[in-house]
């Protein structure tokens, strides 16, 4: 499988950051992958809290931010993994933070939304996703090219748990789009990655953001593809816009017996 992970640097214009991730997307279906994949709240990074964000940024599945790649996906014949969006809730100025897959017809064939949220203090800054977030409650395996793929967000990297019932379903990919933060991620990105697909020996693909955001909380980029040995196949190190692209192979990937 020939695939392609999309780092940038998401900002307060939601209507730019659709349009760069359109672009991003064209110029990666251009050279041949079958499945693109974009970071964590690729439409939008800003303040989470008020009406403004249920109202103004917040959509129902599919909106505004969906349907043009959906567009792309059905005239390229690419899938692609729309990192994260904002998903109305129920309950009036919440939302989820719900990863979509959209197939090679147009299809979304299936969401996730975002089961562990974020809460830490960074430099003295308070950053609480649960004060803007529904919290999710099922993981969610889906099928690309006949290859079995869990589905994650960001903080959800620091519960293995999630991903050992991934490997109890036996994937192939995990997925984990991210908005990782420079302060955690120098220490931590890498070493969570290769932990996750060391223990559950599959391929696991992290794009992420990078630079700072509407919050000015400043992310960590370095894009990541780990091999089921717990190898960087290749990372975008440089805090720039850039399309990372591989080709898996699971011929040779060994089969464990699934633990219960």
């Amino acid at each position: 499988m020939k695939l392609a992970l999309i780092q940038f640097n998401a900002g307060q214009n939601k209507q730019q950051n659709i349009q760069k991730a359109c672009a991003l997307v064209e110029s990666a279906a251009g050279e041949g992958v079958q499945f693109i994949l974009l970071p964590e709240i690729f439409n939008y990074r800003g303040p989470l809290s008020g009406s403004d964000l249920y109202d103004k940024i917040a959509e129902d599945i599919p909106g505004e931010s969906l349907t043009p790649l959906m567009e792309i996906a059905k005239k390229r014949g690419v899938n692609i993994l729309a990192g994260s969006v904002y998903e109305r809730a129920e309950e009036k100025n919440k939302v989820y933070n719900t990863s979509v897959v959209i197939d090679y017809s147009g299809s979304l064939i299936c969401k996730y939304r975002k089961i562990n949220l974020f809460r830490a203090i960074i430099d003295g800054q308070e950053i609480d996703e649960t004060s803007t977030y529904i919290a999710g409650n099922k993981s969610v395996v889906c099928k690309i090219n006949d290859r079995k793929i869990g589905l994650s967000i960001c903080f959800d990297l620091r519960f293995p748990e999630l991903y050992r019932k991934y490997f109890n379903e036996g994937v192939d990919i995990i997925a984990v789009p991210s908005s990782f933060t420079t302060r955690t991620g120098q220490l931590h990105w890498e070493p969570l990655l290769r932990a996750r697909a060391i223990e559950n020996y599959c391929y696991v693909l992290a794009p992420n953001q990078f630079g700072i955001d509407g919050n000015d909380v400043e992310t960590y980029g370095h894009s990541m593809i780990i091999n089921p040995q717990g190898q960087v196949v290749d990372v975008l190190e440089k805090q720039e816009e850039g399309i990372l692209m591989a080709e898996l192979f699971f011929k040779d990937r060994i089969h464990y017996p699934s633990l219960n």
